[in-house]
């Protein structure tokens, strides 16, 4: 019985740790309007432990990952880039750490949001 018991619990343990991917492409939406926005999102990913690639592209606010399921998790990356200052669909940031953005990188104001769009 005790055999049987270990064996189910060697399966189930197994089927845990190949349900997490260590090569795991994602995308999410993050809020921003220049290169200087782009330097901090991506940066803000990369230093997350588990992040091994992150892209955000300017046109698309869409930032693309891979990442090991096993270190870290799309929550946690949420945060850490809400952290330095940018919303994204699942964790809106801080008002001090928006305030912490330079002028520029306001997107939330319209007129710094139709300056980047007129460049």
């Amino acid at each position: 019985m005790k055999k049987i018991g270990l064996i189910i619990g060697m399966v189930l343990f197994t089927i845990s740790m190949s349900a997490q991917n260590k090569n795991a492409k994602a995308q999410i939406e993050v809020d921003g309007v220049c290169g200087m926005c782009k330097q901090r999102i991506e940066k803000a990913a990369l230093t997350t432990k588990g992040v091994k690639y992150a892209s955000w592209n300017v046109e698309t606010h869409q930032l693309s990952l891979i990442l090991d399921e096993r270190k870290t998790s799309l929550k946690t990356i949420h945060e850490n880039v809400a952290a330095v200052g940018h919303d994204t669909k699942e964790v809106e940031c801080s008002t001090e750490a928006y305030n912490n953005l330079h002028p520029c990188c306001k997107y939330k104001d319209e007129e710094i949001i139709k300056d980047h769009k007129d460049e």
